[in-house]
């Protein structure tokens, strides 16, 4: 299709695809039966926590577990014809797998994948010791899926946040042990990311050159509060319409923290937000800076920060693409969000000549490939 090859910065493995007894076989005795692990339940084989917190049907969608329900959801369907829920049932975990994680891209014209794993799954155990130890096992599991094949898959590891000191702990092993990312999942309640209290973790992402992740999260599953069907419907469709610019939170309290002003090698990436909404928030930022926050820790206009050392990935955005000069044709890089219910896997080629093969080439190429394989450190081919 086009000239140059293809990345998708984000993809995922998710919880509920991982093996069932992964947490508790590699827990320390002491912990074994804390760990989630996968139990029969009326609704099927389902991820269950320590607590009783349900984590989602093993092999369901997303990184919920929710059910596969045929003629529900059109790119599940696309998904389900190419058996990726009927090779679950079979004991094939194909997001899971290395070698099938290979096939698919290649099924998808994709030469190389970015790959988040649990994202906030493990934050609902509640118990800051669990939390460590789940976040450590998968960060194990997550640097030994990559070995086989570190041209083609990077993974991001999942950080615990009761603690920066923690976290930037495991941020530093996780480095060790060649993985290319860290995610601190977004959960309610947790310390402002403005809060000077991150420093640590800042500095020790800076240290490392491993850049820093936040991802969006879909809406809560608990809709008994709705009482009818198409009361639901509606509150979904509302709230998937805007859930992406949520990140406008993200993105403004790292900027006038002054995180990246004291640390320059620190790289931010804000996973599957979208990108139309970025020129307006930037404009913003550098409006209010100038008006009445000059006394914060920045040297330069907010915009200039973005611009230095962040990222969006988006897999579907024409309004974003056609403003791809504002945004920064440095600071977007394409995913596909496979296997997740709203990613594009099998058709992001057809996506993407919809999208940007109008763009000029270079523009293009820096987009679907060079961003990412300059910051993953996927070899760069011509």
């Amino acid at each position: 299709m086009f000239n140059h090859p293809v990345i998708s910065a984000d993809g995922h493995i998710d919880l509920p695809w991982l093996p069932p007894m992964l947490f508790v076989d590699n827990a320390p005795a002491a912990m074994k039966d804390k760990m989630p692990k996968v139990v029969d339940s009326r609704e099927g084989k389902t991820w269950i926590a320590h607590n009783g917190a349900n984590l989602g049907l093993a092999g369901g969608m997303g990184s919920a577990g929710r059910p596969y329900v045929p003629g529900q959801i059109y790119r599940s369907d696309r998904m389900a014809a190419e058996g990726l829920y009927d090779d679950y049932k079979r004991g094939i975990f194909r997001t899971a797998d290395p070698e099938c994680r290979l096939r698919d891209q290649d099924r998808d014209g994709v030469v190389a994948e970015v790959l988040y794993g649990i994202l906030g799954a493990a934050f609902r155990l509640q118990d800051p010791e669990i939390v460590e130890t789940v976040v450590r096992i998968y960060n194990d599991f997550a640097a030994d899926f990559c070995k086989p094949h570190p041209d083609r898959l990077a993974t991001i590891a999942c950080l615990p946040t009761f603690s920066p000191d923690k976290a930037a702990e495991e941020l530093r092993r996780c480095a060790r042990m060649g993985i290319k990312g860290a995610e601190i999942p977004i959960s309610p309640g947790m310390m402002p990311l403005w809060h000077n209290d991150w420093n640590p973790l800042w500095a020790a992402a800076h240290e490392c050159g491993l850049p820093i992740h936040f991802h969006t999260i879909g809406p809560k599953q608990d809709m008994s509060w709705l009482t009818d069907h198409r009361s639901r419907r509606m509150w979904l469709a509302t709230l998937l319409t805007g859930f992406q610019m949520s990140m406008v939170e993200a993105l403004g309290s790292i900027v006038y923290s002054g995180a990246l002003e004291r640390y320059p090698n620190l790289k931010i990436v804000i996973g599957e937000a979208g990108i139309g909404w970025i020129p307006y928030v930037l404009e913003r930022m550098d409006y209010e800076w100038e008006d009445q926050f000059k006394d914060l820790e920045l040297k330069m206009k907010p915009s200039d920060y973005w611009y230095r050392q962040m990222y969006a990935t988006y897999q579907q955005d024409q309004a974003g693409v056609d403003q791809i000069e504002k945004i920064g044709v440095n600071n977007v890089m394409w995913g596909s969000d496979f296997p997740h219910p709203d990613g594009v896997w099998p058709d992001s080629q057809e996506f993407l000549q919809k999208q940007v093969s109008h763009l000029p080439e270079a523009t293009r190429r820096k987009i679907v490939y060079e961003n990412a394989a300059k910051l993953y450190g996927f070899p760069i081919k011509q």
